[in-house]
C-alpha cells in the first residue's frame, strides 16, 4: 500500500480570541456541573453519575487550559514587542562587521 502524502501545503493556523473561547467553555462546563448537582440522586439512581463528574472534570481541565493559553498569549505578545523594538532600533537591519 502506498504512503499518502499531501498534495498541497497546510494552511496557517487560525488565530482568534483563544483566551475568551477557553474561558467560555470552562464557564459552560462549570455551569452544567452546578445545574446537575441538585439532581445528583436522580443520576445516582440511574447509574449516570459520570454525567455530573464529566462536567466537573471538564471545568477543571478548562482551568488548566486557561492557564496555558494565557501564558501562550503573553509569550506571543512579548515576542511581537521584541520584534517591534528591534525594527524600531535599527530600521536598516544589522550592519555587517568588518573582519
Amino acid at each position: 500500500m502506498a504512503k499518502w502524502t499531501a498534495t498541497h501545503e497546510a494552511p496557517e493556523p487560525l488565530e482568534g480570541p483563544i483566551v475568551a473561547t477557553v474561558m467560555g467553555g470552562t464557564i459552560l462546563w462549570f455551569a452544567l456541573f452546578l445545574f446537575q448537582l441538585p439532581f445528583y440522586g436522580w443520576f445516582a439512581d440511574r447509574g449516570m453519575l459520570w454525567w455530573v463528574w464529566t462536567c466537573a472534570v471538564g471545568g477543571v481541565l478548562g482551568l488548566i487550559g486557561l492557564w496555558y493559553v494565557r501564558g501562550r498569549d503573553a509569550a506571543l505578545k512579548r515576542h511581537a514587542a521584541e520584534l517591534a523594538a528591534r525594527t524600531d532600533a535599527d530600521p536598516a537591519g544589522p550592519t555587517p562587521q568588518a573582519g
